[in-house]
């Protein structure tokens, strides 16, 4: 009898584990049966040369980026416009993980939790909230140049426009693209997945952490003859600038006082808010995380905490942190988190359920975002000139970042929109471009030109 009793509560036992093994395969297929039914072994989905077979990308306007045509992928018919959307819609082969082709192929399959994989080969289709002719623009503006240059909605969080460069026509794919620098990082997303030295446009977190921890801020002023020891270090400024209070000193962009703020204000102040910036977070783009933000704080001297306030030393920063971090100082402090997927239609023509706007954390207080936007403003009007940016509104920063003895330094640019028709926060990096007023910045009027503008 009690052989029985036990072998019944073994019974028991293993009844429960096999029910629980059930509940954990059911939770799993409810969560990624679209990516198992997308996998690129299911050769229903995926042709002989290994690419997704079905399934139709398109731009926010309806404009057909990638679809299908007698069993292979095709492409908008403009070389450019393909280069452009590349990293957004991404390649054949899959050499692009941030691509929608390949980030977002279980969507593209008409597979559903009703039918499963069957009838998955008719494929969906898939909407962008990327504009392609943004795209286009402003991949003809960066001429050649690599980096990146990134649009966004920082009150709905619609991306309008990304493009990375270099990149390559996914139809014409370069015999040496392995082998030849132009296309270096050609499969890389800039945008999400890399980091780079900000140079000044860090200064907009060194001036939040002023404003809220120098209560005297306003009313002081700083003496800048070109250059300024900060400990066993001398940070050279790009300018003699004499006698200036901060409004100035920010709009001239002046290393000799940052450098001095930051050294008041302690590395662990600056680590403090470089974290509440969000600059060393990871966002999650419709599932695709961005690179981290790296910043250096420890056994850190006084002379490095200089260059650091300024955007050197071993600042690194991902664009589109940078961009919702400017998207935050428009809106008030908290702004959208940036979404590429707009939405999707099944065969049968129902689209997917709207998507749901999150705000970010609070990046900065709602009373600093406003003086920052007031400075900001300031420093297009003094050093940049508002005819340059016609019917914007626009409250920028530019930034001048060295990265080695020898090399052109990068270009930076970026900023807002204070425009109620198009409120929009923008990023533009231009690897080893040179300056990042003339030459980030043209970039980026170029672009916000045509989509405020149309021209």
């Amino acid at each position: 009898m009690k052989k029985i009793e036990k072998r019944a509560v073994l019974c028991r036992i293993l009844a429960l584990f096999l029910a629980l093994g059930l509940v954990i395969f059911l939770g799993k297929f409810v969560l990624h049966g679209g990516s198992w039914a997308s996998s690129a072994f299911n050769r229903h989905l995926y042709n002989n040369a290994g690419q997704l077979a079905v399934g139709t990308v398109l731009d926010r306007d309806g404009d057909v980026l990638s679809a299908v045509e007698n069993g292979r992928r095709n492409y908008y018919k403009d070389a450019t416009v393909r280069k452009a959307t590349l990293h957004a819609v991404g390649d054949p082969q899959g050499s692009i993980g941030t691509g929608a082709l390949n980030a977002f192929a279980d969507r593209l399959t008409g597979y559903n939790l009703i039918n499963g994989a069957f009838g998955a080969d008719r494929g969906k289709e898939l909407y962008l909230t990327i504009d392609a002719r943004y795209n286009y623009e402003a991949y003809k503006a960066l001429n050649g140049h690599a980096g990146t240059v990134a649009v966004y909605n920082y009150k709905t969080g619609e991306i309008l426009c990304m493009v990375s460069a270099p990149s390559y026509d996914p139809l014409n794919v370069p015999k040496d693209i392995e082998t030849n620098d132009r296309y270096k990082g050609a499969y890389l997303n800039r945008f999400l997945s890399a980091t780079f030295t900000p140079g000044s446009v860090y200064k907009t977190v060194t001036l939040a952490a002023a404003l809220e921890r120098l209560p005297d801020l306003a009313n002081r002023t700083w003496t800048c003859s070109g250059s300024v020891q900060v400990g066993e270090e001398t940070v050279v400024c790009s300018g003699t600038h004499q006698e200036q209070n901060i409004r100035d000193a920010f709009a001239n962009s002046c290393n000799v006082a940052f450098a001095q703020i930051a050294q008041e204000l302690g590395a662990d102040t600056l680590k403090q808010y470089t974290e509440q910036a969000g600059l060393t977070d990871s966002y999650s783009v419709d599932g695709i995380p961005t690179a981290r933000g790296t910043f250096d704080w420890k056994n850190i001297t006084d002379g490095q905490l200089g260059w650091a306030g300024v955007g050197q030393y071993k600042n690194q920063v991902n664009p589109c942190a940078l961009m919702i971090y400017m998207g935050a100082i428009a809106n008030g402090g908290k702004a959208a988190e940036p979404y590429l997927l707009q939405k999707t239609v099944s065969p049968l023509g129902i689209p997917s359920l709207p998507h749901l706007t999150r705000k970010t954390d609070r990046l900065v207080s709602e009373k600093t975002a406003e003086i920052l936007r007031d400075l900001m403003s300031y420093n297009v009007e003094k050093t940049y000139g508002t005819k340059r940016f016609p019917n914007m509104e626009l409250c920028a920063k530019s930034g001048t970042a060295e990265v080695g003895e020898g090399k052109t330094p990068h270009a930076w640019f970026a900023g807002f929109l204070q425009n109620e028709d198009a409120p929009y926060a923008f990023v533009v990096l231009v690897e080893n471009g040179g300056g990042g007023s003339s030459v980030a910045g043209t970039v980026a009027g170029k672009v916000l030109n045509v989509m405020v503008n149309g021209y």
